[in-house]
């Protein structure tokens, strides 16, 4: 199954992320984008306890649930669509968060090689 017309960074149609939880900055389980995303939600990424910690500790709770904003809260395992400057910074701390490739937008190529997030690709995605 595949989403709209956008891309992922292998060039090909963008795949969903997640619908359990649904993930995406339209809540339709994808990592679609478009210039009202100022986060840019473009990173399908698996959640570890490690990133969750680490995103909590630097101002993005993402374990809380937030209902107002149809956030059910992440646990390990899940996968979510991350904003890119994020991950990028989780990874040069040191804390990653494995990527998901087919259901990786292409934008956050913009910020970061393709070289990187294959190294940081989840098994199932490598």
């Amino acid at each position: 199954m595949t989403t709209s017309n956008q891309v992922n960074v292998l060039g090909e149609p963008l795949k969903p992320c997640s619908t359990n939880p649904v993930t995406g900055y339209f809540r339709n389980g994808c990592c679609e984008t478009d210039a009202s995303d100022r986060g840019s939600h473009v990173v399908c990424a698996v959640m570890t306890s490690e990133f969750l910690d680490f995103s909590a500790r630097n101002g993005n709770d993402l374990i809380t649930p937030r209902p107002e904003f149809q956030f059910p809260g992440l646990k390990p395992g899940d996968r979510w669509c991350l904003c890119g400057l994020r991950w990028v910074e989780a990874v040069r701390a040191g804390v990653v968060a494995k990527v998901i490739l087919e259901s990786t937008h292409e934008k956050i190529l913009e910020h970061v090689s393709l070289e990187t997030l294959v190294h940081n690709a989840h098994e199932e995605s490598a």
